[in-house]
């Protein structure tokens, strides 16, 4: 198709065309002949690029096909949860690697009875997780919940209960230095008691025995905070029917701290066997000994043990045998720093003392004694409150 075209005016990028029914048009003058001025006509033919549409056609509808295969068809999954081991005290879940598709990762978080017990971290590289704290004999309710820029996607809820103190399947064992001899017989009572038995620490592992700290597998349990156990703990185990405290069990551990029924002390291997006296000893607690009361003596017996004559023994009464308990003397009375005076009960006997205590005070003033204490000895009365008759002359 050619058109005539009409210069109208021509600017630095831009000309102005005129149709022949006087009709203006912007054309690039880039696109112009060169030396065009005002009132040159030029012809322009217009065509269709069929081949160039098509193509182009093409192209697009390969884009949109691509765009809805990658990012249309495929979409995150939500994670499937299971439980790998419990125990009467702890949990071990794990769940298949998470698919994202397209979307980008933004939390995985693990629920419990439906609060939030915390995040998982590293999502795209940790596929499993111990829950430990847990109640004995009791049920628990696990989901996930993973959320991504394409959405929030949740997983099936898992109700997982734990294990009672009779119930020994949950145990899992990973051996650490033993003998080979030692080394079987634990795997045999292992499964006995229906425990498992594995060669490597993982996560599940709820106790390494072993009878020497040493070894890569055992800086691994230690690092992994798992019970180093010796192998009398199995035995324990074993023989109690129920699954026993680590606390006595630990390599430097004393053995009198393990506890068998109800609190009787067992003997370790090394130790071999005591006396029974010596074990219910070490139960049952001891009374202290009783304390005899402390008599001091009493000044009559100071005196007769003083004196070289021994008094007569008084004589028993009728009935009384020699085997018969004595009873405790009475105490001592209190202690006074005067001498004590015997007591006369005979008005005679207080007369005598009144007259060698005036003869004493002669001999000592060189004087009779006052009228006052004259009168006082006539009249029989004796001066002060309860005090005797020398107190109150001296």
């Amino acid at each position: 198709m050619l058109v005539s075209l009409t210069v109208g005016k021509v600017d630095a990028g831009v000309a102005v065309l005129l149709t022949q029914d006087k009709r203006l048009i912007e054309f690039p003058s880039i696109l112009l002949p060169p030396n065009i001025s005002s009132g040159s006509i030029v012809d322009i033919t217009v065509a269709r690029n069929l081949a160039s549409e098509a193509a182009s056609q093409s192209a697009f509808r390969s884009l949109q096909n691509n765009i809805f295969t990658t990012f249309g068809q495929q979409s995150p999954s939500p994670p499937i949860l299971r439980c790998r081991n419990a125990t009467q005290t702890s949990v071990v879940l794990e769940w298949d690697p998470i698919q994202l598709a397209t979307a980008d990762l933004r939390s995985l978080s693990l629920y419990r009875n439906g609060s939030k017990a915390g995040s998982i971290p590293r999502p795209t590289e940790v596929q499993s997780t111990k829950i430990s704290g847990l109640a004995v004999d009791m049920e628990y309710t696990f989901h996930l919940v993973l959320r991504t820029s394409a959405g929030t996607y949740t997983s099936e809820k898992l109700v997982v209960k734990t294990h009672k103190m009779t119930d020994l399947s949950g145990i899992t064992i990973t051996p650490g230095i033993l003998p080979a001899q030692l080394r079987e017989s634990i795997a045999t009572a292992v499964e006995r008691i229906g425990a498992k038995l594995i060669d490597t620490v993982r996560i599940d592992t709820t106790h390494f025995v072993c009878i020497e700290g040493r070894g890569q597998t055992w800086e691994k349990a230690v690092e992994m905070n798992i019970p180093v156990v010796r192998p009398e703990w199995v035995e324990g185990c074993e023989r109690e029917g129920r699954i026993v405290g680590v606390r006595g069990y630990y390599l430097n551990a004393d053995p009198r701290l393990r506890q068998v029924g109800q609190g009787v002390g067992i003997q370790s291997q090394e130790g071999g066997r005591q006396s029974m006296q010596n074990r219910i000893s070490r139960v049952q607690p001891q009374s202290p000994p009783q304390q005899q009361p402390h008599t001091s003596p009493s000044p009559t017996k100071s005196r007769e043990e003083g004196s070289p004559h021994k008094s007569p023994t008084p004589a028993q009464p009728n009935g009384a045998t020699h085997d018969a308990p004595v009873s405790p003397p009475p105490p001592p009375p209190p202690k006074d720093n005067h001498p004590v005076e015997p007591k006369l009960a005979g008005k005679e006997d207080e007369h005598k003392l009144r007259r060698e205590d005036g003869d004493r005070l002669r001999n000592l003033t060189g004087r009779a004694p006052s009228s006052e204490s004259t009168e006082g000895e006539d009249d029989g009365h004796t001066p002060g409150d309860g005090a005797s008759f020398s107190e109150v002359t001296l």
